[in-house]
């Protein structure tokens, strides 16, 4: 495919997992893709050397989001790339997660530092990306399905349902420009986050709950992200898409 031949896209968190694959996927419909990382060198090296090796366009942009100053490293990096090229698509996907951040045992620090990446730093990305963003851009958050059912983890699934709000908002007031918001939910999906799944007992759980069958792969995401960034979904905008195969639809083998 070649509908984003042209476009520019930013996907932060893009070195590994669900970042990855988005980043892959922009670049094979044909955009020049910015690849954000926080810290792995090598990884992000792998992910624009896959990209250029399938033909694609891809540069590294390093900046650790969460710390002071981390809008103005990201962008000084971005705009390096794009040399005064618009930015067309923005893709917030970098979030992290702490485990042990539950009602019991959060702490102020835990939650400070979940809010700053995974909420803060999205808010004021997408700030500093609509000043070079045309009209008609695309904006497509990358949430998850703990904003609709419940996980120990209480800060994080907090942060996800701040994005969801997010989305919303900034469809209703970006609608003038023809900018589209919308945000895909990913359900329990194989990434770096998620590694007990790499247990077969653990998966096998999870496709018992599933309608598909299956837990999420990356690029399951990523083909959702690569709608939302394209044509086909320009009358779409302030939606959340569930990208789960069916998750808790209900009992499984019942007729």
């Amino acid at each position: 495919m070649t509908g984003l031949t042209g476009k520019t896209a930013l996907v932060t968190g893009a070195s590994r997992g669900i970042g990855r694959s988005i980043a892959e996927r922009l670049a094979a419909d044909g955009a020049l893709v910015a690849v954000h990382y926080g810290s792995n060198d090598a990884a992000a090296e792998q992910t624009v050397a896959a990209i250029r090796r399938s033909g694609g366009q891809a540069f590294a942009v390093r900046a650790e989001l969460g710390v002071d100053g981390d809008v103005d490293t990201l962008f000084a990096g971005l705009e390096r790339g794009l040399e005064g090229r618009p930015l067309d698509i923005l893709v917030n996907n970098a979030a992290i997660m702490d485990y042990d951040a539950t009602i019991e045992k959060a702490t102020p620090e835990a939650y400070e530092r979940l809010f700053a990446v995974n909420v803060r730093a999205p808010l004021f990305i997408t700030q500093r990306a609509l000043k070079i963003m045309p009209d008609g851009g695309r904006i497509i958050n990358v949430s998850s399905g703990v904003t609709w059912f419940a996980i120990p983890e209480v800060v994080y699934s907090m942060t996800k349902g701040a994005l969801n709000v997010l989305t919303r908002s900034l469809a209703h007031t970006q609608g003038a420009r023809g900018i589209t918001v919308n945000t895909v939910s990913p359900g329990i999906t194989e990434t770096d986050m998620n590694g007990w799944l790499g247990d077969p007992e653990s998966a096998q759980k999870v496709a018992g709950m599933t309608a598909l069958g299956r837990h999420g792969q990356p690029g399951d995401i990523a083909d959702a992200v690569a709608f939302f960034a394209s044509d086909d979904a320009r009358w779409v905008t302030g939606q959340v898409l569930e990208t789960n195969g069916g998750l808790w639809l209900g009992p499984r083998g019942e007729r």
